[in-house]
C-alpha cells in the first residue's frame, strides 16, 4: 500500500516545512488510504469474493483506479486473485486479522462497560445472561450503590417466559425448537394466575410477536413482586444471538415501558455492543 499511496499523493514532506506545503499531501495520504479501505470492506461485504466491476461499483470508482488499490492490497496479502484474473478475494493476512478479532469476540467482556454505563447512569441493576444448559445464566453483573434486594446473582438462572432475560432470548434466538420446547414446559407449569397474563389463544406466539416488534423485553412485578426488568438481545457477526443484556430496579421507580427511559439506553448499549463485536442489522 506504500506504493499506492506515493503515486497518489507524492513524497511526504520533510518534518519543519511550512503547514500549508504539508495539509495537501497529507490530505491525499488520508484520502488514498480511505479509499484503500473502501476497496477491502467492499470486497467483504460483496462476500469475500467479486470482480473488479463489481467492487468498482460498490465503492463508485472506475475500474482503472480500483485495480490500483487491489494492487496495494495484494502486495501485503490482504487480497489474491484468482488464476484466472476475473476475481479478487480477502487473502491471508485479511483471514489472520479477521481470526485475531474473533478470538476477542467474547460478548461477556465485550458488554462490561455497557453494564457499567446502565449502572451509574440509570442506578439500576444491569447484568448479562447467556443460554446455559438449564436456561438462561446470568454470568456478569453490576449493583448500583444502593442496590435491590432481588435473588439475582452470578449464576442464576432466570426463567425463560416469566422474566424479561428469559423472554429475550426466547424471542430473539433462531433455535425455536429447543427454545418453544422450554417454554411450552414452562407454560404448562405455571400457576393460572400465571398463564393469565399471556395471549390464551396463542400464548407463545403472541409474545414473541410483542418483543420483536419492541425490540426488547419488559415486565413488571411479574417474575417477582415489586421487580421490574428490561432486556435486550446482543448479536454476534453472524446475526446469532449470543447473550442478553438486562437492566431491572423496583418497579415504584423503574420505568419498564418499551419506549421509556430505561428501554430506550438499554437497546442503544446492547446495539453498541452488537455492533463491536461485528453484527450489522
Amino acid at each position: 500500500m506504500k506504493s499506492d499511496a506515493t503515486q497518489d499523493s507524492g513524497p511526504v514532506p520533510a518534518e519543519g516545512g511550512e503547514a500549508g506545503s504539508e495539509r495537501g499531501p497529507r490530505r491525499q495520504r488520508v484520502q488514498a488510504a480511505e479509499t484503500c479501505l473502501a476497496v477491502l470492506k467492499a470486497l467483504a461485504d460483496l462476500g469475500g469474493r467479486a470482480s473488479l466491476t463489481a467492487i468498482g461499483a460498490a465503492v463508485d470508482e472506475s475500474p482503472a483506479k480500483v485495480h490500483r488499490y487491489l494492487a496495494s492490497l495484494m502486495a501485503e496479502g490482504l487480497v489474491e486473485q484468482d488464476r484466472g484474473g476475473t476475481q479478487y478475494a480477502l487473502g491471508r493476512e485479511s483471514i489472520r486479522i479477521g481470526l485475531a478479532a474473533m478470538r476477542q469476540n467474547d460478548p461477556i467482556r465485550m458488554a462490561e462497560p455497557a453494564l457499567v454505563h446502565l449502572r451509574e447512569s440509570l442506578q439500576v441493576t444491569s447484568f448479562v445472561a447467556v443460554m446455559g444448559n438449564l436456561g438462561p445464566t446470568i454470568v456478569r453483573i453490576e449493583e448500583p450503590s444502593l442496590p435491590v434486594t432481588v435473588n439475582a446473582r452470578v449464576g442464576s438462572v432466570m426463567s425463560l417466559l416469566w422474566s424479561a432475560t428469559g423472554r429475550a432470548f426466547f424471542a430473539f434466538m433462531d433455535d425455536s425448537a429447543q427454545i418453544d420446547a422450554l417454554a411450552e414446559r414452562e407454560l404448562a407449569a405455571a400457576p393460572p394466575a400465571r398463564r393469565a397474563l399471556l395471549d390464551a389463544r396463542q400464548p407463545l406466539q403472541a409474545l414473541r410477536e410483542e418483543i420483536r416488534a419492541a425490540g426488547c423485553a419488559a415486565i413488571r412485578d411479574t417474575n417477582l413482586p415489586g421487580i421490574s426488568a428490561v432486556a435486550a438481545p446482543l448479536f454476534d457477526y453472524t446475526g446469532h444471538v449470543v447473550a442478553v443484556l438486562c437492566a431491572l430496579g423496583a418497579s415504584g421507580g423503574f420505568d419498564a415501558e418499551p419506549e421509556g427511559k430505561v428501554a430506550l439506553a438499554l437497546r442503544a448499549e446492547a446495539a453498541r455492543v452488537s455492533a463491536s463485536m461485528g453484527y450489522r442489522p
